[in-house]
């Protein structure tokens, strides 16, 4: 992957400044750190740095079309860009490089802004039309590639990473109440909120047209959606016998494993002590002929430590893991590595420890790895949608639509909600789902630590407001698949893909690939019925366990889930460093004015006395470590002045920009 930034003026037509695109390309070097490239033209500029992967030799960006009228910069991967490719030559297309990115220009000539369902992979690209005077900002279906906007008076900003916008000196940074909110009652950021006001996420699966001025008129923007999840209505799914649905759903996943794997560098793998990385390693044995080699971490913890499991899958595999060890001391010491590279408050430590992954992934020389996320959200592999299906029995039988019973009731005794604001939180998204509960006990912090003024900057907006879910068309599906949804929708771009996923990868210059997230592999898993994902309300991802005790032992294929996990508040809290102590001082918590002074310092003393957040609670244990979190970002991207670790400057210029000539001033 790469890192992709620019301007656009939406009034006249004035030249990007140099030192402004080079600011904002040099802000993401990290992304790409093997060259970059720079289009400069009236009214557009575009940088890009180059993570090579694929057409090594030739694949600089921006790519043009054969006239050069239609140019890109693009971040990502088309994985079946070879036949796509073929295609296009058997329709006089002619490529002049031997990059995968090549094929949006030509896809573009062919389809025009209805290229999107052909583009099979992970992406986010700027594209200009210079006949047209269009440009258009796109994102994959499912979220890996991130792609950020600003719009400044008459400008649009664009870019991989937010800190490239702020390098480019037009957007400030400053704190959005509602999108730390996001954080405390989702755990992640899943939406167009982003940490920072102003800055907003273009969706998964959603692209901006930007038409540029013409004449005296002004341009125009306009985002819409080319894709959503989907699944058959309540009754129609796809049924079957137990062979014949492993059988194809084995050749679907081989098929997303093998185009993963390619590209013209070495590929390696994650793997934990679950089925998920297993299989997809397993299935990349058999592919490619030999084991991948892989990575494995050590959180040397009771209970946490998946180490001994992941070496029986290995020894299955034939694999030899590289072991990273991640313990208290590497999670504090990562911390404000990992704030910097997600951009926002991280509640969950265990993205420390993965960021330590990738960084050993690098070390070793490798730039690709395949993981196995995705798995749980197609499959049904979290816990809570097997207490949903059970809750939904007891709300109203098999029966239940949209009753909320059990579900909501449970949410005010144990969340201590008002009944006002769940029927409000309900209706936004049509009915108890799995995460309900779990939601609205990870919010039960947002009561304890806010401060009563951030609290009235709210104003009583609830998070659940800013989700874009199809409310309509979830009403006719079976209750597991709007939880599944729901999932794929909010924890899955909002935690795995971006802070346990291309944030800390790409901070690393490591681009990770998802085959469970192959387009195809998400059809086949939302066609099923739902008795195949959770079988009898107990047994999570059945055909895929099935599938797994084909390349596993038994017990690998049917080890029960273990969601990877580090400590919470403990891992800040208990013997503290100095800076954790500087972040939750009553000065610096008063400086922000995000959290109740007096809450937090008593809780922290509690945790610090007892050498323990066990009397707190899991959940308040997560929001306090999301406040040391919160303040911890705070620093580092708005500011400082709340410790002595070092907050951002401006990136050094280490480059004079390439300027494409043929289209430079």
């Amino acid at each position: 992957m790469c890192g992709i930034a620019g301007s656009i003026d939406l009034v006249g037509k004035r030249l990007p400044e140099r030192a402004t695109l080079r600011r904002m390309a040099d802000a993401l070097v990290h992304r790409g750190p093997d060259d970059s490239g720079f289009l400069a033209v009236p009214g557009v500029g575009f940088a890009h740095r180059r993570l090579s992967i694929v057409g090594l030799e030739d694949g600089q960006q921006p790519i043009f079309n054969e006239d050069r009228t239609v140019a890109v910069i693009c971040n990502g991967e088309f994985f079946d860009y070879p036949e796509r490719r073929a295609d296009l030559e058997a329709k006089g297309h002619v490529f002049r490089t031997h990059s995968d990115s090549e094929v949006l220009v030509h896809l573009y000539e062919e389809y025009g802004e209805g290229l999107f369902p052909y583009l099979k992979g992970q992406f986010a690209f700027a594209l200009i039309d210079f006949a047209r005077g269009v440009v258009l900002l796109g994102r994959d279906r499912v979220g890996i590639c991130p792609l950020f906007w600003s719009r400044q008076g008459d400008t649009i900003y664009f870019a991989s990473e937010i800190k490239a916008l702020i390098a480019s000196g037009a957007v400030r940074p400053e704190a959005d109440p509602r999108g730390l909110d996001h954080l405390f009652t989702f755990f992640a950021l899943s939406s167009r909120r982003t940490a920072f006001k102003g800055v907003q996420a273009l969706e998964p699966g959603h692209y901006l047209k930007i038409e540029l001025p013409g004449g005296r008129g002004a341009g125009s923007v306009a985002e819409r959606k080319y894709w959503d999840f989907d699944f058959p209505d309540w009754g129609d799914e796809q049924d079957g016998d137990l062979p014949g649905l492993t059988d194809s759903f084995e050749q679907v996943f081989a098929r997303a494993v093998d185009v993963r794997l390619r590209a013209d560098v070495p590929v390696v793998g994650y793997l934990s002590g679950g089925v998920d990385s297993a299989f997809v390693l397993a299935t990349a044995a058999r592919v490619a002929g030999r084991p991948l080699p892989s990575f494995t971490l050590r959180i040397p913890k009771k209970n946490l430590d998946e180490v001994d499991e992941a070496m029986e899958a290995a020894e299955a595999i034939g694999a030899h893991p590289s072991v990273v060890q991640a313990g208290s001391d590497l999670i504090m010491d990562s911390y404000p590595a990992l704030t910097q590279a997600a951009e926002s408050p991280v509640l969950d430590t265990s993205c420390a420890a993965l960021l330590a992954l990738s960084r050993e992934v690098r070390s070793q020389g490798y730039k690709v790895v395949l993981t196995g996320e995705g798995a749980d959200e197609g499959f049904a592999g979290y816990v809570w949608f097997k207490m949903r299906e059970m809750a939904r029995v007891l709300d109203m039988g098999e029966l239940w639509a949209v009753t909320p019973g059990l579900s909501r009731a449970v949410r005010k005794i144990g969340a201590k909600q008002p009944a006002e604001e769940l029927r409000k939180i309900d209706m936004l998204v049509g009915g108890p789902h799995a995460q309900s509960v779990m939601y609205s006990l990870v919010a039960t912090s947002r009561d304890r630590y806010f401060s009563s003024g951030f609290k009235e900057e709210l104003g009583g907006h609830v998070a659940y407001e800013d989700l874009d879910l199809d409310v309509a068309r979830m009403a006719r599906w079976h209750p597991l698949n709007r939880s599944l949804y729901f999932g794929y929708k909010i924890h899955l771009p909002g935690l795995l893909l971006s802070q346990k996923g291309d944030r800390i990868a790409m901070a690393n210059s490591v681009e990770t690939r998802y085959p469970f997230l192959d387009e195809d592999v998400i059809s086949f898993a939302s066609q099923l019925s739902p008795r195949w994902k959770l079988r009898r309300r107990m047994r999570d991802k059945y055909l895929l366990r099935q599938a797994a005790e084909r390349v596993l032992p038994r017990n690998v294929a049917q080890r029960p889930k273990h969601m990877f996990q580090a400590p919470l508040a403990d891992s800040f809290l208990v013997n503290a460093p100095e800076f954790v102590r500087e972040l939750v001082s009553e000065e610096s918590l008063k400086r922000t004015g995000y959290f109740d002074v007096d809450q937090v310092r008593r809780d922290c003393a509690l945790v610090a006395s007892e050498g323990s957040s066990r009397r707190l609670g899991r959940f308040y244990s997560l929001g306090l470590g999301g406040v040391v979190a919160t303040q911890l970002w705070h620093h580092v991207h708005l500011g400082g002045g709340l410790c002595s670790l070092p907050a951002n400057a401006p990136p050094v210029v280490t480059e004079e920009p390439r300027l494409d000539e043929a289209v430079s001033a």
